[in-house]
């Protein structure tokens, strides 16, 4: 079967937070081919400031959130984003992602989770579902 025609994000702004760069790598490989804007943070601070940075001038469409990360982790940043805008999408990326996990994520305002290693066709299709939303 033919796979899912790629989205056009030609005008969106994704911030993917994720402190290994070879994750990050692969999550921007995916991704660039929907043409979307594509920002990198290295750590949970860093989400936050980029964050902050963009709401002016052209805000973040979706945020892609690495739950361990070194400095502040991707729960604590997710819940200092959500402060600022409730409404942004973020999905925690996780590789341990175990009931009482997923509670947590939920708890710090993860719309969802998707665990790794992460499925190309999967990220894509959960991310049109939020941004077809906004």
């Amino acid at each position: 079967r033919p796979k899912n025609p790629v989205p056009d994000w030609e005008n969106r702004i994704f911030l993917i937070a994720e402190d290994v760069e070879s994750n990050y790598m692969f999550l921007e490989k995916v991704l660039k081919r929907t043409h979307a804007t594509i920002i990198w943070a290295q750590n949970g601070q860093e989400a936050v400031e980029i964050f902050k940075q963009h709401i002016e001038k052209q805000p973040i469409d979706f945020i892609l959130m690495d739950i361990q990360m070194p400095i502040l982790n991707g729960l604590e940043a997710t819940k200092i984003i959500k402060q600022i805008q409730h409404n942004i999408p973020v999905i925690a990326q996780t590789a341990f992602a175990l009931e009482d996990d997923r509670e947590k994520m939920l708890a710090a305002g993860c719309d969802d989770y998707i665990a790794k290693p992460i499925k190309a066709d999967l990220l894509l299709t959960m991310i049109d579902q939020y941004l077809s939303k906004k």
